[in-house]
């Protein structure tokens, strides 16, 4: 048994009174309002390790991070992907781009690292977005029988590419790549395993084909068209009224440039963030950590930016998106995303109260992983 003391305590929804954490055999056993002989941090906000509910680990980050995954060596650079992670606070990822089931191995294998909750390769249609990484199925019992192999190899849950997307050649972002009743399968299916299921979904009719379908999460949640972004607000205030998680892709290095094609909808796409906050739809975050250079792995901590400008979400509110939000979205709120009795002692301190200063989370102090620091 050890204890750790700090300034301060956010425990997933607020600021405590308590200022110290005793662990023992990886879990909080008690909180106390402060204690002697414990580990002091000194001034800094512990807060629960953050929680990605969306990465590749299998993509470098590189330029052409498609063109790696083939290549030797593609497990020890997802070994080190996970280590960047955690070296930033990350301490759970939810990985949606699996290839070869090799995060799951990774998961079982790496205890040391951030723990990983993978859903396999995305169901895709074939040649459809992110083919290359094993998903495709068609049919609504292909899609069952996709389903169920995941299960079967220990997915987190499951994940559909129910729209194109942006890196994929020959798939297109504002269309469907399912018809209805393939997607309902998949939401059947994965809820007949245990699993939630979440959707890559651009195009409003892909938002709302998961939403009809009962996923649990939907992911980008950016209403493209074929060359703009039109914003549904009868389907926005139905997100609302239906506690479905949206998974909004934040977090970029300072500087970004993007891509012609994404330029004229950067506008657009903040307002559609505005939006859906607005609306009390419960946004989590997903960094998307992995597709290219500005996306390194271990980004999340930056995706607070986005949420305070463009959604306005306040610090306190994009914590709670990072952590108990993002573990209920991940099924995992039973143990993660919270500093309580029973709960795993994932931890991360930050200098000063990132409730006032949400940028504070670019900056850790220290990473707990199981109550053992790990920086």
């Amino acid at each position: 048994m050890h204890i750790i003391r700090a300034q301060r305590i956010f425990d997933g929804h607020d600021l405590i009174h308590s200022r110290a954490v005793v662990v023992d055999g990886g879990r909080i056993t008690a909180l106390l309002d402060d204690a002697e002989n414990a580990l002091d941090l000194g001034d800094v906000t512990l807060l629960p390790g953050l929680i990605d509910t969306h990465v590749h680990l299998a993509f470098d980050a590189g330029p052409d991070p498609v063109a790696r995954l083939d290549e030797d060596g593609l497990y020890e650079r997802m070994h080190a992907a996970a280590q960047q992670h955690l070296a930033a606070g990350v301490t759970t990822v939810r990985d949606l781009g699996d290839k070869d089931y090799l995060a799951i191995k990774l998961a079982q294998e790496f205890t040391e690292g951030p723990e990983i909750l993978s859903a396999g390769a995305p169901i895709t249609s074939p040649r459809g977005h992110c083919w290359f990484l094993g998903g495709e199925a068609e049919g609504e019992e292909g899609i069952r029988e996709a389903v169920r192999e995941r299960a079967a190899r220990g997915a987190s849950a499951i994940k559909m590419m129910v729209t194109g997307g942006e890196m994929t050649p020959g798939s297109h972002s504002h269309l469907l790549q399912f018809t209805p009743a393939e997607i309902r399968a998949a939401a059947e299916e994965a809820h007949l395993h245990g699993l939630p299921i979440t959707g890559h979904a651009h195009a409003g009719a892909g938002i709302a084909a998961a939403l009809e379908a009962g996923f649990d999460s939907i992911e980008h949640v950016s209403f493209f068209t074929e060359d703009s972004v039109s914003h549904d607000h009868d389907l926005i205030a139905r997100l609302a009224d239906s506690g479905v998680f949206a998974s909004l892709t934040v977090g970029l290095l300072p500087g970004f440039v993007p891509p012609p094609s994404i330029a004229p909808r950067i506008a657009l796409l903040a307002e559609g963030m505005r939006l859906l906050h607005a609306a009390g739809v419960q946004i989590i975050g997903g960094s998307d950590a992995g597709i290219g250079p500005v996306k390194p792995h271990g980004i999340l901590p930056y995706g607070g930016e986005m949420l305070v400008d463009f959604a306005g979400c306040t610090p306190t509110e994009v914590l709670r998106s990072f952590t108990s939000l993002a573990a209920r979205a991940c099924r995992v709120d039973d143990r993660k995303g919270r500093i309580a009795p029973g709960f795993d002692a994932d931890l991360l301190a930050v200098e000063g109260d990132p409730t006032k200063d949400h940028r504070l989370l670019r900056r850790p102090a220290a990473v707990f992983r199981r109550g053992i620091r790990t920086s």
